[in-house]
């Protein structure tokens, strides 16, 4: 499940938390390790914590609206985000993505020099859905051909690559506010 610098949202029980993580995926589900969009210009690739270098900058350059968008539901990107807290958080997301229990993918250029995104792929906190997924790209993008791409690349992509089969594009199918007031998982 994504959360940002220093938060952790709490999990289930230790007794149901096994399975919570085990049963959002099959036992035997690889996840991809490099998806190119179709403009042939850019790729998805899990994020690591040695993508700090790209990443940093593209979050705390957008961090405003970042903020706007997932402030209030996990509490990042904070004003105050060291470049050793992005580290942090970017080595928990890449054992998150090693054992399973959700993933971020960044999104960069085809040279894989700047890093212009992330999706988030993440087993679902709230009622009536498989996985949550949400994405973002960089300032610079918004409302570019790259996010328009990445909005039309991403729901195919989870269809055809991934194992769900109620999947929830929060801040795309539901808004965020929305998705607060669902009732949560047990």
């Amino acid at each position: 499940m994504h959360t940002g610098y220093g938060a952790v949202k709490p999990r289930p029980a230790a007794a149901s938390a096994s399975l919570w993580i085990v049963t959002w995926l099959p036992a035997d589900f690889e996840h991809p390790v490099r998806v190119a969009l179709p403009d042939g210009q850019h790729f998805l690739r899990p994020i690591r914590g040695a993508d700090t270098e790209l990443d940093y900058p593209a979050v705390m350059g957008s961090r405003e609206r970042l903020w706007a968008i997932y402030g209030e539901s996990w509490g990042w990107p904070p004003a105050t985000m060291t470049y050793e807290q992005d580290l942090e958080d970017l080595v928990r997301h890449e054992a998150e993505i090693a054992a399973h229990q959700s993933f971020n993918y960044a999104l960069f250029d085809e040279a894989g020099t700047a890093l212009l995104g992330c999706v988030y792929i993440d087993p679902p906190e709230k009622a009536g859905a498989d996985a949550e997924i949400s994405w973002w790209v960089v300032d610079e993008h918004v409302g570019g051909a790259l996010e328009q791409a990445l909005d039309a690349f991403v729901p195919r992509w989870i269809t055809t690559a991934w194992p769900f089969g109620r999947p929830r594009y929060v801040g795309r199918d539901l808004s965020w506010s929305d998705w607060r007031a669902l009732p949560d998982l047990v």
